[in-house]
């Protein structure tokens, strides 16, 4: 059963994505709640796997990976064992920040950061030398236009 926010609770999601970091306070006076009501929804929240944990979006150039590569992935095995190795694989790779299982002619595409174009053949090198894969297209992203976490509540 999907949760569905009254509008407190969708001012306080809101609020949480904007910046997670602020005080209480500040979140309840946002959202025109005093603090500890405030707190019992985000608690009730949490408890339900509404919201996760909370965590830092750091600057990915500013720390040096300047290079972001979509990766599309075409395979011949779809068998459950290669599933499990391939998904594996992914997770182990702190370079992958997304990957996603696809419907149409591509199978998987991820979202990869590395600090340049060799640091991305590294990536690659280990990839296929751990899964078989059919066919890989490497798509350099040359700006990054929007990102965002943020639900449209």
């Amino acid at each position: 059963m999907s949760f569905q926010p009254d509008e407190i609770d969708r001012k306080i999601l809101i609020e949480l994505q904007r910046d997670a970091g602020r005080s209480l306070d500040d979140i309840a006076k946002s959202v025109g709640s005093s603090k500890t009501p405030v707190w019992n929804r985000i608690r009730k929240m949490r408890e339900r796997g509404i919201i996760g944990p909370q965590t830092v979006i750091l600057d990915a150039e500013a720390l040096g990976f300047e290079a972001c590569f979509f990766v599309l992935i075409r395979t011949s095995a779809h068998e459950a064992d290669w599933q499990a190795k391939f998904l594996a694989t992914l997770r182990d790779r702190p370079e992958v920040q997304e990957a996603h299982r696809l419907a149409g002619d591509i199978d998987y595409i991820l979202k990869v950061r590395v600090r340049n174009a060799r640091a991305y053949d590294a990536f690659y090198q280990a990839l296929i030398a751990e899964v078989r894969v059919q066919s890989v297209t490497a798509l350099l992203s040359m700006e990054e236009i929007k990102s965002t976490v943020a639900l449209p509540l």
